[in-house]
This record gives structure tokens, C-alpha cells and sequence, in this order.
């Protein structure tokens, strides 16, 4: 007796078993032969990084918030780097490379690929023929180079992220073999784009300044380019989640294109900008006084957003009336701001609460106050954008000469809980008139140099 046994097939299997098997589409990697031939070398027999990796400080015992990789073929640069006047600046997620994986954000050193396959010839292009200094300008947010020592969060999470940043930037200049350097912005300072940090450092670099580049042969492309919502086939393109890659080109003085516009040459898109300067000229040094002290004593209240202009409006308009002013960003508390106007008060001054004061039952509480003094109780009321609000903050907490009581940037909550609280001021709350004041810059032309720039 046979112990093997016969197991009847399938009457269809037969006609599996000729068909072809399915085919399938071969994904693109970011891993190469040569990658992975280096992954079982020897540590003492793989071939030198070519990616220095240094970090910068935005200022002064300030810990370091960028990130700098330069890279350097075997061959060397064969250039000077001063002969490369021309500069072609990228960004470098959904710009140069995108996830292999398809997520949003990567989450590994080996999760990327192109962003298209003609991306590498196109920037090798650029450098060995065109004559282009090629750099990568970043905004990374998501790193942190030095961990705050009092924070809960993982000290390795940190450590793992700017490892994992650091291995796919040397993969990914590792594969275009060409002189080039990363810059990654990773704190909110004047690194990060729109700023021009980062482009300064590129400039100390490779010993340029403004009046040596090229700046209309120059370029910058990157994937903020403000661009809005559009149909495509039937299919909802959604709008760009910034225009701070388009900003910085406009800070920078050069041309700027999207990725799609400059790798595979499409027309550009319409964009648009929350907050666009051109709606805010410089409009000369003298500006008309727009108040006018009505009484002997008065209390003066203003109302609008941080960042409105309102300290600079007290320091122009009213203290040269003799105004005192009561600020509970110096003072830090709503009591010491009503004691210290009650003092004044009682010493015959007249006062200006320089504060927000954005709804009715915060502004009843200062009217009580003028109304228990006898003194008539007036309101500034300051309708500047919110977004131009946020500009203001940025710009002042980043520029020394624009900041002379030293404030530190305000957290967003500021001006969303300031927007979610506001309800415009009424004659009929107490007041004696209500001033509007729209907002214009209030400086020298040398100031305005610096506040007209886009900084957010």
C-alpha cells in the first residue's frame, strides 16, 4: 500500500497555473544598489561622508536654531565660489523630494524619493553647465536641535528626528554629487522663511553680498507659493498652505517659480496673499496729527488688536500732550494698571490706557473708573487687520531699533483670543467720542526698509 496520497486539484486550477502572474507597478525608491552594497561594508572601508554638518545661532547666547550641511564631491568644487554669481535656491520637501510612502510628513531617513524624476538632471544641470551656485533653503518645525532641559518630551524623539533629517539630506546630495549646501530653519526666528536669514548665512558663506549676485538671473522655487484653490479635470486642487517661499523671493529682490512652473514647466497659477504690503506704501516721514486733547483731564482708552500701532500712536500723538501712559505689558497685571491709573488720576493727570480692551464688559470697568474721578472718558479706537497685527509683532520682537521696550513675539492666542472676544466700541457705552484711527507706518524711511519686508 502506497503511503503517499493524491490530492485532487481544482478544475480551474489548471488554468491558473498557465496564466501569467498580475503585473505590478514598480514603486520608486530613494534606495539605490549602491545603498545598500554600503549597508553591509565595513564601517573602516566605506568611503568618507561628504556632508559637514554645523549649526547656527540667530544671536548672542541664543541656542542654535539652524541647521547647515554642506556637501563637497571627492572632485571638490571647481570653481571659486565667488565666480558664481547666479544662485538657484530651493526648498526642499515637495519641491526637490516628496515621501515614498505617500504620507504628508516623513518619518523615516529612507521615506523619500523625487519629487519628479527630472529633479536630479535638472540641478546638475544648473550647477555643471548654467553656472548656478545651487542651495537648499528649509523650513524644518518640526526639529530641535537644542531641547528645552524643562520640557516633558522625549529627549531621543528630538535626538532621532535631526538624525533621521541629517541621513536623507546626505542621501539626497549623496545622489546629485554636485557642490551644494542645506540650510534648515528649525525655531521661529530670523531664519525662517519669508525671513532672510537663512540666505544672509548662504551669502557670509560663499563670501557674497547684494551687490555681487545676480539677482535677476537668480532664483527661488519652492511649493508656498500663496496659489489658490482650483478645478483640474473635475478634480478639486487645494489652495497652498502658505506664501512664504513667494515672500521670501520678494524680501530677496529675485524671481520665483513653483515646482511645477520651473521642473516641468507649466503656467503659473493664480496666488493670492492674507497680508500683502503693497497696500502699505511708505507714505513719507510727517503724518497729520489725528488728536486732539478735548479737556483739562481726561482718561483716553484704547481698543485694537497687539501689535495695531497702538504704543507707537501714544508716543507721537499723546505724550506730547501730556498724556501718561498706563501699559499692562510693562506693568503685567489689569490691578496694577488700575491702581497706577487711580494715582494718576488723583493727581489731576490725564491718562491713556494703553491696553486692548476688546469687549464692552472690560471697557465698563475703565468707564466706572472715569466716571468715579469726575473725568470725561474718550476712545481710540485702532482698526488695524489682524494679520497686519501679527506683522507688526514680528517685526518688531526680531528688529532691536524698531523695539525699545524690548517686547517679546506674542503667542498666536494673543490675536485669535483678541478676534474671538472684540466687539467694536459704542457712543453709547460712556464714552465722549470714539476716534477710528486706520493704520499707516509711522517712521523714517530707514525704518521702513526693514518693517516692509514680509516677515511671517
Amino acid at each position: 500500500m502506497s503511503l503517499s496520497t493524491t490530492k485532487k486539484r481544482p478544475a480551474d486550477d489548471k488554468d491558473r497555473s498557465v496564466s501569467p502572474p498580475p503585473l505590478k507597478r514598480k514603486a520608486q525608491s530613494a534606495i539605490t544598489k549602491s545603498a545598500v552594497a554600503n549597508f553591509f561594508t565595513p564601517t573602516s572601508k566605506k568611503p568618507k561622508e561628504r556632508t559637514t554638518w554645523s549649526e547656527r545661532s540667530p544671536g548672542d547666547g541664543i541656542p542654535a536654531t539652524l541647521l547647515v550641511g554642506a556637501y563637497v564631491p571627492e572632485k571638490g568644487d571647481d570653481e571659486a565660489p565667488t565666480k558664481r554669481r547666479k544662485v538657484a535656491a530651493f526648498d526642499l520637501d515637495s519641491t526637490l523630494i516628496t515621501s515614498a510612502s505617500g504620507k504628508k510628513h516623513s518619518d523615516s531617513a529612507t521615506d523619500w524619493k523625487w519629487w519628479d524624476r527630472s529633479v536630479p538632471a535638472r540641478l546638475k544641470q544648473l550647477y555643471n553647465d548654467e553656472g548656478y551656485r545651487v542651495i537648499i533653503l528649509t523650513n524644518q518645525g518640526g526639529l530641535t536641535l537644542h531641547p528645552d532641559p524643562n520640557s516633558k518630551a522625549p529627549k531621543r524623539n528630538s535626538t532621532e528626528r535631526v538624525s533621521n533629517f541629517k541621513q536623507k539630506c546626505n542621501a539626497v546630495l549623496t545622489q546629485l554629487d554636485i557642490p551644494l549646501t542645506v540650510y534648515g530653519a528649525t525655531g521661529k526666528d530670523i531664519f525662517r522663511k519669508p525671513r532672510t536669514g537663512m540666505w544672509q548665512e548662504m551669502c557670509k558663506d560663499y563670501g557674497l553680498d547684494q551687490s555681487s549676485i545676480d539677482l535677476q538671473n537668480s532664483i527661488f522655487v519652492g511649493d508656498a507659493g500663496g496659489r489658490k484653490a482650483f478645478l483640474q479635470g473635475g478634480k478639486a486642487i487645494p489652495k497652498d498652505f502658505s506664501c512664504s517661499d513667494r515672500n521670501l523671493a520678494e524680501n530677496i529682490g529675485i524671481p520665483f517659480k513653483t515646482p511645477e512652473e520651473f521642473f516641468l514647466g507649466e503656467n503659473p497659477r493664480d496666488f493670492a496673499r492674507d497680508f500683502d504690503l503693497i497696500n502699505f506704501p511708505f507714505a513719507g516721514e510727517n503724518e497729520e496729527i489725528k488728536f486732539e486733547k478735548k479737556n483739562d483731564q481726561e482718561l483716553v482708552l484704547f481698543c485694537g488688536p497687539p501689535g495695531a500701532g497702538k504704543s507707537t500712536f501714544f508716543w507721537k500723538h499723546l505724550k506730547p500732550l501730556g498724556f501718561e501712559r498706563v501699559n499692562q505689558d510693562i506693568l503685567k497685571s489689569k490691578d496694577k494698571c488700575f491702581k497706577a491709573a487711580t494715582e494718576l488720576l488723583r493727581d489731576g493727570e490725564s491718562v491713556a490706557v494703553d491696553a486692548t480692551n476688546p469687549d464692552p464688559d472690560t471697557r465698563a470697568q475703565w468707564i466706572a473708573l472715569a466716571d468715579k474721578h469726575k473725568v470725561p472718558i474718550r476712545c481710540v479706537w485702532f482698526r488695524t487687520p489682524i494679520q497686519l497685527c501679527e506683522h507688526n509683532d514680528v517685526v518688531r520682537s526680531l528688529n532691536k531699533e524698531l523695539n525699545p521696550e524690548e517686547r517679546q513675539p506674542l503667542p498666536k492666542l494673543a490675536f485669535t483670543g483678541f478676534v474671538s472676544r472684540f466687539k467694536e466700541p459704542k457712543l453709547k457705552e460712556g464714552f465722549q467720542d470714539i476716534v477710528e484711527v486706520d493704520f499707516k507706518f509711522r517712521g523714517t524711511k530707514e525704518e521702513y526698509e526693514i518693517w516692509g519686508r514680509y516677515w511671517l
